[in-house]
């Protein structure tokens, strides 16, 4: 029997890749554009692209906001993708301040626009780059979302201009490296799991995350 998969669809994401991503990897995916369905999944994902702000209003008016709160209470397993995970926080500082869901401690802020050498970077940060462990003395990813990757060497492809800065750093799961900066690609507390970089677009590497999430 295949695992049920509910993505939530608020308007923010094209959800037909990440949908075939999850029934690539052998789940049943399910649609959820409202409430109760999304309440009443077994796993529930929210991917997301575009600004925090419209996020969370689009969030907020469709009433996923309450939804998402109330569903990781439950323990029930759940992922949230680029603007997916920066919603799980208190504010985003993008185009002034915006509250988040304040599931987890934090803010959004923006991706510094300048090296550790005071040279100009590109921001967003796009293309692939390896995941790394966090400055918080995590040594293995076994037993999280991220089991059987390798610390600096599986890459995965992000597209972004903020960066969340978790305030509990033992909820940082993974950086990556930007202009000498390290910025959190992927958050992991109990069954909430979050991910900056997009692994429906990250190739192999990408979809074993996807089938670890299937399986949890």
């Amino acid at each position: 029997m295949k695992t049920k998969i509910t993505l939530l669809d608020y308007g923010m994401c094209n959800l037909l890749n990440v949908a075939r991503a999850f029934q690539h990897c052998g789940a049943e995916v399910v649609i959820a554009e409202d409430p109760a369905t999304a309440y009443n999944a077994e796993k529930l994902v929210v991917p997301g692209v575009g600004a925090f702000p419209d996020s969370m209003r689009m969030l907020q008016l469709l009433g996923f906001d309450d939804v998402i709160r109330q569903f990781v209470i439950t323990e029930r397993p759940f992922l949230g993708i680029c603007v997916g995970m920066q919603v799980l926080f208190e504010s985003s500082y993008e185009f002034g301040h915006t509250a988040g869901l304040a599931i987890l401690p934090g803010t959004v802020e923006s991706i510094p626009c300048k090296t550790v050498n005071g040279e100009n970077q590109r921001v967003p940060h796009m293309g692939w780059n390896p995941l790394l462990f966090p400055e918080n003395n995590l040594l293995s990813w076994e037993g999280t979302l991220l089991q059987g990757l390798k610390n600096q060497e599986s890459s995965m492809y992000f597209v972004h201009s903020y960066a969340a800065i978790p305030s509990d750093v033992q909820t940082r799961l993974a950086d990556v490296f930007y202009g000498g900066h390290n910025l959190c690609a992927a958050v992991q507390k109990n069954n909430i799991m979050a991910t900056q970089f997009h692994p429906e677009r990250s190739g192999k590497l990408g979809l074993d995350i996807i089938r670890q999430f299937i399986t949890m």
